[in-house]
């Protein structure tokens, strides 16, 4: 079973945004709680080569903003490694300065398609020319972006705030019209740093009409590394723990919800705001007879990056659980449709994969077997949340967790008794 408390590291997709922002304000900031992995580290190593003031230390970061336009060329690509947030997020930042920049990525990242993102900063005048015209590396030329109305043609954060970034250069109003709700950290961020936006359900207003001001960030923790706990204790009798310190924020609490689908026991207690990301405490108690659930296209933007620890969850639920509306998995780290079906099916799950998701019939006994992660690190925590169900299964390149969770399985493992 699994009893205690874990105290999660930081959310990965606003540790980004909490160096990126501080990096083109006005000051100083410090950032606490900032998640040490792989990509966040892609992040700053890349502002720093373009001149940003970062000071690692005692667990802390500090960061000393350029300004919006005080950013400076780097003397080298900026690899952004296996960094899907990276790279997107600074074509963004980096369109319509004066100077180019080349962007490149890992095997991995170099086969996911930026051109949605490219697509959406040209009505703003961005002049970025990408390999094959949809992957990088991604060359950043030199212009002057004007303020525009964008329509995004995706439910994507990443994108967004691509956008949002650009739009930050331009003394007008650019109006951005969302597609569907998406994680919303940028604006808030935004917001608590000064910026000139507006948020009207869907609708976004942006200039670049006041300056950023540096501004201290403690960091909540992550959500979609909070589910990895969530389900191994639900799959795992005499279970209850609790998780503190977990962002909260609504464009992010889809899993909160399929837990109400399912009947699932929680409870968030010590709810607070910090630096307008809500953030508290949760309670997880395991007990039996969950019902199947529905996840479709009103859910997945809210809970993307957890589809694959879902599907555990719906091999050990008597029923059949249907996901769907789920394409944007098969341009993740890995086609996560594929390899979360395929990974599965091998340990004796009844899994049948659709083109936009996966159909899971439970309760199925998971079985050993030797599977693959792909390199893909949300793959690779679901995996080790299997180990509990069958010590026997054998993972191959297990170490990939670094990308977002360096001390995952240390953290599972003593909550294990």
């Amino acid at each position: 079973m699994l009893y205690g408390e874990v105290t999660l590291p930081g959310d990965k997709s606003i540790s980004h945004r909490a160096v990126m922002l501080n990096a083109i304000s006005v000051g100083k900031a410090k950032i606490t709680n900032i998640l040490k992995s792989e990509d966040v580290k892609a992040t700053i190593e890349i502002l720093k080569s373009l001149s940003v003031k970062i000071i690692e230390k005692d667990n802390l970061l500090y960061v000393t903003g350029n300004g919006l336009m005080g950013l400076k060329k780097s003397a080298k690509p900026l690899d952004c490694k296996n960094s899907g947030t990276s790279a997107r997020l600074l074509m963004g930042l980096l369109s319509g300065l004066p100077f180019s920049s080349t962007i490149i990525g890992d095997k991995s990242l170099s086969k996911r398609p930026m051109r949605r993102v490219v697509k959406h900063l040209e009505p703003l005048q961005a002049n970025i020319l990408l390999r094959q015209k949809d992957y990088l590396p991604a060359e950043i030329l030199p212009c002057r972006l004007t303020s525009s109305e964008v329509y995004l043609d995706v439910s994507s954060a990443q994108v967004k705030s691509a956008v949002l970034l650009a739009a930050l250069k331009a003394k007008n109003s650019t109006i951005i019209h969302e597609l569907g709700p998406s994680r919303n950290h940028t604006e808030l961020m935004l917001k608590y740093m000064g910026a000139d936006i507006r948020v009207d359900g869907l609708r976004i207003q942006i200039s670049g009409k006041h300056t950023l001001q540096a501004k201290d960030i403690k960091v909540p923790g992550d959500i979609s590394s909070a589910s990895f706990f969530i389900i191994a204790c639900l799959i795992t009798p005499d279970s209850e723990i609790l998780i503190k310190n977990c962002g909260l924020n609504k464009t992010r609490t889809g899993i909160l919800q399929v837990l109400d689908q399912i009947g699932a026991y929680y409870e968030i207690r010590n709810q607070r705001e910090t630096c307008l990301e809500t953030v508290g405490d949760l309670y997880i108690k395991y007990h039996d007879n969950l019902k199947p659930f529905i996840i479709d296209q009103s859910l997945i933007p809210l809970l993307i990056d957890e589809i694959p620890i879902l599907t555990l969850l719906g091999t050990q639920i008597e029923g059949t659980s249907i996901i769907k509306d789920a394409k944007e998995l098969r341009i993740k780290e890995s086609d996560r449709i594929q390899t979360t079906c395929e990974s599965l099916t091998k340990l004796g799950a009844n899994i049948k994969e659709l083109e936009d998701g996966m159909m899971i019939k439970g309760k199925t006994n998971i079985c050993p077997n030797t599977v693959d992660t792909y390199y893909d690190h949300r793959i690779s925590m679901m995996l080790k949340v299997a180990k509990i169900l069958c010590e026997d299964i054998i993972i191959k390149h297990p170490n990939c967790d670094k990308i977002s969770y360096p001390n995952f399985e240390n953290d599972l493992n003593n909550l294990l008794k």
